[in-house]
Order: structure tokens, then sequence, then C-alpha cells
């Protein structure tokens, strides 16, 4: 275990606002998480690319880095993995890939930590998180030892999870447990991949997903960002229905409870594509993606974030709400006033 002081902000989160975070506690080991304060618990954080620090943190945070993975079942038709959350997601698909294990391939190029998949139910091209998660296994703060909640315990939803809700700052999730395919599964639905013939192969699904991302999202290594910045909302069929009679090319896909509308075709839309406030604004292939052009800081994000937010409630009478997990100076989320 390493505790680290005074850190710069732009280190830990791929927006890379100039802030300052008081405490950083990296943990290598499950170990090492005993002697974390859990009446005063730390603020957990991955890898940065879906998290903005809106002021300098006066609350501790904690980074678990332990990243090993096994294989805990086989058979001729499955293999079933435990994965440690400090292992990089991106690296986990490239790994199952070469491998010939189907199910996270359409996830490629996803930023961000193995632990950090779960909370949002991390999702692409028509496949999400829950579609091949077994288990997650959860430190419990206050009981100090692991629980493990299998898929239906965790309450996946779109971009949802019970670690964003019951269990949010109850404690740290430090393995997940997943199941995939030895044999071909392809989830070929969605717009890109619906092209790629039914025999495709693992590794070209792989290629196209990464070249659809790169095509249309921003390396945060060359400008900063946290990748899609807002949900896609869900909205009844009758108010589909209504925008449709005034927007007669909106895009929108049937889902459990409505139709979800894509989140970057509304603020296309609503003359927001290239657009820049006060040093951030709306990628200009991507609106969907905030970027910081540099110098920014959180009241021009926030600025920004109401901008879009209060247009296309009056525009498509929709509430966007933010993915990214935006912090104040108690790493407490931004709730909107």
């Amino acid at each position: 275990m390493r505790i680290l002081y005074n850190q710069p902000a732009e280190a830990y989160s791929t927006f890379r606002l100039k802030n300052t975070l008081s405490e950083v506690i990296v943990i290598d080991e499950l170990s090492d998480l005993a002697v974390v304060n859990a009446e005063h618990p730390p603020v957990i954080i991955g890898e940065g690319s879906n998290t903005v620090f809106l002021a300098s943190q006066d609350r501790p945070l904690l980074r678990f880095l332990a990243q090993s993975k096994t294989v805990t079942a086989e058979t001729l038709q499955h293999i079933e993995l435990h994965v440690e959350a400090g292992h990089n997601w991106h690296e986990l698909v490239t790994w199952a890939v070469t491998q010939q294990l189907w199910g996270i391939e359409n996830q490629a190029l996803i930023p961000g930590s193995v632990g950090a998949a779960p909370v949002q139910n991390i999702g692409a091209y028509g496949v999400e998180f829950s579609d091949v998660c077994r288990y997650v296994d959860f430190y419990d703060w206050t009981e100090r030892q692991v629980r493990r909640l299998n898929n239906n315990d965790c309450q996946f939803a779109y971009r949802d999870s019970i670690f964003k809700r019951q269990l949010q700052g109850k404690g740290i999730i430090v393995a997940v447990g997943l199941k995939l395919h030895k044999v071909p599964k392809p989830v070929l639905t969605y717009p890109g991949l619906d092209t790629l013939p039914v025999s495709v192969s693992l590794q070209q699904i792989y290629q196209q997903v990464i070249a659809i991302r790169q095509a249309k999202l921003p390396d945060y290594n060359v400008i900063a960002n946290c990748g899609s910045f807002f949900k896609n909302p869900v909205i009844s069929q009758s108010h589909y229905q209504i925008l449709q009679s005034s927007f007669t090319k909106i895009p929108g896909f049937s889902v459990e409870n409505g139709i979800k509308v894509p989140a970057a075709w509304l603020i296309d839309q609503a003359g927001f594509k290239g657009y820049k406030l006060n040093n951030v604004g709306c990628y200009e292939h991507q609106p969907l993606v905030l970027v910081n052009h540099g110098g920014a800081d959180g009241a021009a994000l926030l600025a920004l974030v109401c901008l879009i937010q209060q247009k296309i409630q009056t525009q498509f009478q929709i509430k966007l709400e933010p993915e990214v997990r935006l912090l104040d100076s108690n790493g407490q989320h931004y709730v909107e006033s």
C-alpha cells in the first residue's frame, strides 16, 4: 500500500481539469483493504476515463490495482474467468480475442478498468457487461469481507447497477466472474456491424469495432475527454411518436421500457457539434463527447453541460443525464440544482 499526497488531478482523469487530489491511496493486494478507514471511506477511482474532478479533492481517493486473471471452469462450450478489478478492460478483451473466446469483442477499446465495468454496466454495439457477468466480488467496508453478488443481485440496467445506488460508497469491487463462449456467438445487430457476414471471425468484429470507435471518438491522450458524456435517453412510445411528427428522421431503438433515442443525434440537431464555450466543447466528429481544449475548469464544464441539457429539454422535452461521474470537492456526485 502507498499513500500519495497532493497529486495533480490530470494524472487521474482523462478530462484533465487542473485540480489537486489531497490524498491517493494505492492498493495492490486485497488484504491491504483491511486498513482502510471504514467510518470515513475513500472515494473509489479507476483509470479515470469516466471521472471528472470538478474541483480539488479534500477527501482521500483509492485505487485498487490487483489484476490477476484465472480460469475457474471450462467445458467444450464455455470458459469461466475470475478477473481482479485492476485489470485493464481493453487488454482483457484483446486477450479474449486472441484466445478465440466470444462475448466481449463488441466492447473493444472501451477505456477503463475491469472494476469499473459492473458499476456502469458498460456496453457497446449491442452487448453489455451484464451479458457475460456471472458474479461481482464486493469488499464491504462495514463487514470487512468480500461479498459475492450474482448477476441478478447486481441489478444491472442500462448504464446502471446496484453499485451506483444502494452500494455506492459502501465498499469496493475487487473482482468479477465472466462466462465467455468457445463457439461463435456474433452480435451484429448494431449499425456499423450489421454489414458484416454471419460467418465473420472474432478478429474481424474486434477490428471493426476498433475502427468505428477510432473514427468517431477522440483519443484522450491527444484531446482530453471522458468519452460519451451523456446517457442515451429512454422515452415512452407516445413521446417518441409525438417527436416523429416534427422530426421525421429521429432515430429510435425499442428497449424493454420504451424507445432509446441516441443522445448524439439530439445534441447534433441542437447545433452543438463542434461548439466551444470557455475552453470546453463538443467534439467536431461526435457531439456526444465533451472535450477539454485546455485551461478549462469545473465551472466551464458545468456551464456547457447545463446549456446542452436546457436546449435538449426545450427542443425535445427530453432530460439528458450525464454518464460521466462528476465529483465535487468532497468526492460527492454532482447533482443538478
